[in-house]
């Protein structure tokens, strides 16, 4: 799957200076690029509507536990071995098998398909569709950039959609989403440097009450997000 885009995608960005790169992992990563993070909660609203997540010192420990040994550490880990160049096919299926819930894979599966649906259309590429960590380690791969500085900066945009999400169903101020942001920084730098050489064997998640979550989310009777 690879070779079918990997010279075109090549002779666009290959080479481009550092800064320009980082300026386009930043476009890839804004929350106007046409992905729709902004309608999933991964299990969030659940956790806010039972009274488990209601302020912002519980939205941080939420959200640590979530990146550090959830969904997090394993889409940055997919996300890096995509970077690093293993099969896309092999990462493709190893992603659909380790999300925890119907809901879960939907919003992999349906951002991925999004981010490929455009950034084809800006690189007159044809590459497939594909989970959202596998198609923007693919992507991003391709840049230059260190790989633990792609997946910190995936995984802070990642964050910072459920931080926005807070924002919008909890009493939680934008000033305080900030500072849980802020606190996360150190986190994501080090799940970074960790996950960039993870064996496929060895991605896994142990955030139980998040995949319950997300379980859960799927037969809330009103919810205002997707996932």
């Amino acid at each position: 799957m690879a070779a079918q885009w990997g010279m075109t995608i090549l002779t666009i960005i290959m080479g481009i200076p550092m800064d320009e790169a980082r300026l386009t992992l930043q476009q890839w990563l804004s929350p106007s690029f046409p992905v729709s993070a902004f309608a999933y909660s991964h299990g969030l609203e659940w956790a806010i509507s039972e009274g488990i997540v209601t302020d912002a010192a519980a939205l941080q420990d939420w959200l640590t536990t979530v990146l550090r040994d959830g969904s997090g550490r394993v889409d940055g880990a997919l996300m890096a071995a995509a970077a690093r160049g293993e099969d896309l096919e092999t990462l493709s299926a190893l992603a659909e098998a380790l999300a925890s819930s119907s809901e879960r894979w939907a919003e992999t599966r349906d951002q991925g398909a999004a981010f490929i649906a455009t950034t084809n259309a800006l690189y007159d590429d044809d590459l497939s569709p594909m989970p959202y960590p596998v198609a923007f380690g693919a992507r991003a791969g391709q840049l230059g950039v260190p790989v633990p500085e792609i997946v910190a900066l995936y995984l802070q945009a990642f964050a910072s959609n459920l931080i926005s999400a807070a924002v919008r169903f909890m009493p939680l101020g934008q000033t305080e989403g900030q500072k849980v942001s802020a606190a996360l920084h150190p986190l994501l730098a080090e799940i970074g440097a960790e996950v960039a050489e993870t064996p496929l064997d060895q991605i896994a998640s142990g955030a139980v009450m998040s995949d319950f979550a997300a379980m859960a989310h799927e037969t809330m009777d009103v919810r205002i997000f997707r996932s």
